[in-house]
């Protein structure tokens, strides 16, 4: 069995925040039908993504030891941590303890959920509260939101995006899904309780969405998921700040909520340093070990 502490392959990447990829597209005339069947309740095409070979980074590894002792004194930094789909702040439980540990300042966003445009707002709402040099960290849907929330703030030092969309400038989530086959758990997409809200199929979540999270606590995951607003898939983003601001990606290879493959694309394109994981789609639950070392990562590039 692996062990779901032990970091694996750190991949080359610029870090500098460079421009790279091409202006997507607007999404325009979106209607539930068409959000449907990019989300994968109908059959959809694959497109090649062209992905170049990545190189692995020299041996400074920055995970080959676990965090420090707790109670040690205040780092100066802060940690933003928002959340995706079919989740809440506490899926950032497990990293959040971590950080805390480390004398970070960190703080997990409670998106509602109800559109791009809402969480967008809310998420900078709460950075505007932070004092001092923050690393914003997204998870699944959550990246979409900090690509538009960090833009343009100067106290951003860093994206983190676990798992994650990552969107260019007036690309939407339903473009992004257009650029790669559906994942493996798309046909569990379902109506929730919420009207005009998606969900996972109870019954499916854990093996979904965190098949590598201990079965029980899969299963409470499943029934206290948060539904997301299908307008979330259909705004287009705003500025994207991975264009001003370095980023550093955290690929699951197991995923099954998105595709691998196109968070190779995303990863590629934002020129995030990047890292694989044999993980879920719950990265933050799964592997917190893993993504606090690219938080680390982007608060030692500051610190030089």
């Amino acid at each position: 069995m692996e062990n779901q502490n032990q970091p694996e392959t750190f991949l080359s990447g610029t870090t500098d925040g460079a421009t790279g990829g091409a202006t997507a597209r607007k999404t325009a005339g979106l209607n539930r039908r068409n959000a449907v069947k990019r989300l994968g309740l109908a059959a959809g095409g694959a497109l090649a993504l062209g992905l170049a070979p990545m190189t692995t980074l020299a041996a400074s590894d920055p995970y080959k030891t676990l965090v420090p002792a707790a109670n040690r004194k205040p780092s100066g930094y802060n940690v933003l941590l928002v959340h995706g789909a079919f989740a809440d702040a506490s899926s950032w439980n497990e990293v959040t303890a971590l950080l805390q540990r480390e004398g970070h300042n960190a703080l997990a966003v409670q998106l509602p959920l109800s559109s791009l445009a809402d969480d967008v707002a809310v998420t900078k709402a709460a950075l505007a509260t932070l004092t001092g040099p923050t690393v914003i960290a997204g998870h699944s849907y959550g990246g979409a939101v900090i690509t538009g929330a960090a833009t343009g703030v100067a106290s951003v030092i860093g994206l983190v995006y676990a798992s994650a969309f990552v969107p260019d400038t007036n690309e939407s989530l339903l473009d992004l899904l257009g650029k790669a086959a559906p994942p493996e758990g798309a046909a569990y997409n379902v109506p929730s309780y919420r009207p005009g809200y998606l969900w996972i199929d109870p019954a499916h979540f854990p093996q979904v969405f965190a098949a590598d999270v201990e079965p029980s606590k899969a299963r409470v995951m499943a029934v206290s998921q948060k539904p997301i607003s299908f307008d979330c898939f259909g705004g287009p983003s705003g500025p994207a700040a991975w264009h001003e601001k370095p980023s550093w990606y955290l690929v699951s290879r197991q995923d099954k909520a998105i595709n691998p493959d196109l968070e190779r694309f995303m990863a590629k394109r934002a020129k995030a340093a990047t890292i694989e994981v044999s993980s879920s789609h719950a990265s933050p639950v799964s592997h917190p070990v893993e993504i606090v070392g690219l938080i680390g990562a982007a608060i030692r590039k500051d610190r030089k």
